[in-house]
């Protein structure tokens, strides 16, 4: 059983690891490639775009197929894609396999959890939650900082390809012990899968994504207004979909729960102004404060530490007592640091120092902890028992889809304005975060009171 959990934390955190080691190593990347802002954008946008597509049906393949047969694909699979994106030879390439770790990522991750869930008895799976908080956290942070240092180190002359080619290790010891210790299941062939669905949500979050990044950095000809329109398109398809299918990935009956559709509008700007904000700050760091891929780590490891120490306070019993009370206290401390932040930058442009950051940074984490550990529990306080596991699922896809569009739309900001100066460009994509977050304010009045008396992870 303890193997299994090493085996299930492993997977998570090749998963945490590769969502946040681009936030620092995309200038270096793009410096060695080529590929410029574009490169940038799509490097976190394509591993989270597919990660949250395919995160909506990736459980119900496990049910269909067999969990242990899912996991093994998609450790495999995710091992070769990062050896792909090691080796890129080209920006195309790279994107190519990024967009591949994080469709094989959402095979893998939903599996580990319902291994644990159907083979441990309950005292041994309380156990084992308990260990997620503290090492995935460790995985959050260890990512960016692993990066910086990776690079920095240029280990046999490799520079950045050793952040993705470390997964060949990781991933093979993870298939080994895998396909030695997990229990066999052949799973249900009725289960239903709307693959429908997820092809239409997929083409909506491409059109998106792909018609923003491409107009916001060669103008908005006719390719991209035909993207953006085409992924509407795809919008509406998917909505009419949802109502009409038999088995639909997001069950109607939640989008007609106010506090569950609160919740999910807070949970898409929150996750996407934060994450544009940890991109932009990495690339105002290396860029315009001139620091080193390690220092860039190390100047936004007190955001990694806030958000851990403020999430544990959260899991700590604080979700339960103050509901979305906790939610409004996240988004003021989100709204505080990030003020803070910009305050400095309009005070010493590209003279300021990471020193000098370090605090306000550590503010913004607490404040992105408290949200990130409640928004969702809370989300979820007015629904049925039916409705979990869809409801679950779609929150979890849609934290994954909200990152991906808030990477590439506040770099977008950030090298629109770059013009003016590195420090005009930070202090306007700040601006933006500012403004985004504070127009969930209002919104978060329409979530349920409390969470779930248990939270549904």
């Amino acid at each position: 059983m303890w193997a299994i959990l090493g085996l299930v934390l492993l997977a998570d955190g090749l998963d945490m690891i590769d969502s946040t080691v681009t936030n620092i190593a995309a200038p270096t990347i793009a410096g060695h490639l080529g590929g410029g802002e574009v490169l940038i954008k799509w490097l976190g946008t394509a591993y989270m775009l597919a990660m949250g597509v395919l995160l909506v049906v990736g459980g119900r393949l496990g049910d269909k197929f067999g969990r242990r047969r899912l996991f093994l694909l998609g450790m495999a699979g995710f091992t070769v894609a990062s050896a792909v994106a090691g080796l890129a030879p080209d920006p195309a390439v790279l994107i190519a396999g990024r967009i591949a770790q994080g469709a094989f990522g959402a095979l893998l991750i939903p599996q580990g959890m319902a291994i644990m869930t159907r083979t441990f008895s309950r005292d041994l799976l309380t156990k084992a939650f308990g260990l997620f908080g503290p090492l995935l956290g460790v995985a959050t942070v260890g990512g960016p900082v692993l990066a910086g240092f990776i690079i920095d180190a240029d280990l046999l002359g490799l520079s950045w390809r050793p952040i993705f080619l470390v997964n060949l290790v990781l991933g093979g010891i993870g298939l080994a012990v895998a396909t030695r210790i997990l229990p066999r299941d052949e799973g249900d062939r009725d289960t239903a899968v709307d693959g429908w669905g997820a092809g239409l949500l997929a083409g909506t979050m491409f059109g998106l994504l792909y018609g923003l990044i491409e107009g916001s950095t060669n103008g908005w000809t006719a390719g991209p207004v035909g993207a953006v329109a085409a992924g509407l398109a795809c919008f509406a398809a998917f909505a009419y979909r949802q109502r009409t299918a038999p088995d639909p990935i997001v069950k109607p009956s939640l989008l007609r729960n106010r506090g569950f559709t609160s919740g999910l509008l807070v949970g898409l700007a929150v996750f996407a102004a934060t994450t544009g904000l940890v991109y932009v700050l990495s690339l105002f760091v290396q860029a315009g404060l001139h620091a080193s891929p390690r220092g860039a780590s190390l100047t936004l490891l007190p955001l990694s530490l806030g958000i851990i120490a403020s999430a544990f306070a959260a899991m700590g019993g604080l979700v339960a007592k103050l509901g979305r009370t906790l939610v409004y206290i996240g988004l003021a401390i989100v709204l505080l640091g990030a003020g803070w932040v910009l305050a400095l930058v309009v005070a010493s442009g590209t003279g300021l120092s990471g020193w000098a950051l370090a605090p306000a940074v550590f503010v913004v984490g607490v404040g992105m902890g408290l949200c990130y550990s409640t928004v969702f529990d809370v989300a979820l306080g007015d629904i049925g028992a039916d409705e979990a596991g869809s409801a679950s699922g779609s929150l979890s896809s849609i934290q994954q889809l909200a990152a991906g569009l808030g990477s590439a739309a506040v770099t977008s900001v950030f090298f629109h304005t770059a013009t003016g100066g590195l420090d005009h460009a930070a202090a306007v994509s700040l601006v933006v975060v500012l403004a985004l977050v504070a127009l969930t304010v209002p919104v978060v009045a329409l979530m349920p009171r409390r969470a779930p008396a248990e939270a549904h992870h």
